[in-house]
């Protein structure tokens, strides 16, 4: 009989666990939707109280009673002034003044004190309020030596800081205070980094 030599195979690892979450590249994100419940409380307030005003005064005139004096005046009115009247002309530019800021309403975002922060799942978003935004900047700022103080305005896409030197050159402060910030604007992981705009001055000196 002859012996028989096998060769030795690597044990199967076994399959990775399966987590159920999609990796995806951090990329940009839209801003987050306002709920706007005080302009929704607004408007249904006023159409349920023209609603209930309308219906009572139908309900009354099915009774065999004469209709509200609000609505026969206003019917008056529209059938006897002409389209070219000033009350018309005002009544028909606040309706669609107030047409348009609903439009406004419905079709943007408004949430603006929320900057958008990239997305490493497509399950989660992450936000990070502009103060806090401001804050981080500002006190990144202050970690360079020779700033006094500090104004940090912070936007949805540019951030102003206004920096005060009581030492050190100029240009090299701007120079330092742009390398950190350039950081910290960084490290926040947003989904889209503001610009900077940063204003190196000595400050003022008091008179008197």
């Amino acid at each position: 009989m002859s012996d028989t030599t096998a060769e030795e195979r690597p044990a199967p690892q076994p399959p990775a666990p399966d987590t159920g979450a999609t990796v995806v590249e951090p990329g940009a994100t839209g801003r987050f939707w306002s709920t706007r419940r005080r302009p929704s409380a607004v408007v249904a307030l006023l159409l349920l109280a023209a609603s209930v005003l309308l219906l009572s005064d139908l309900a009354a005139v099915r009774a065999g009673r004469p209709a509200l004096h609000v609505r026969r005046t206003l019917a008056q009115e529209l059938a006897e002034r002409p389209l070219d009247d000033v009350w018309v002309l005002v009544g028909a530019g606040v309706a669609a003044a107030l047409g348009l800021w609903l439009l406004v309403l419905a079709l943007t975002p408004g949430v603006r004190g929320i900057l958008p922060m990239r997305r490493a799942t497509p399950d989660v978003r992450a936000g990070l309020d502009r103060k806090a935004a401001a804050m981080v900047l500002r006190d990144r700022a202050l970690e360079v030596p020779g700033v006094r103080s500090v104004r940090v305005r912070m936007r949805r896409r540019k951030a102003d800081v206004r920096v005060a030197a009581h030492f050190r050159e100029i240009d090299e402060v701007d120079a330092d205070v742009r390398h950190r910030l350039e950081e910290a604007v960084s490290g926040l992981g947003l989904s889209r980094p503001p610009s900077l705009t940063v204003r190196v001055r000595r400050p003022e000196r008091r008179k008197g």
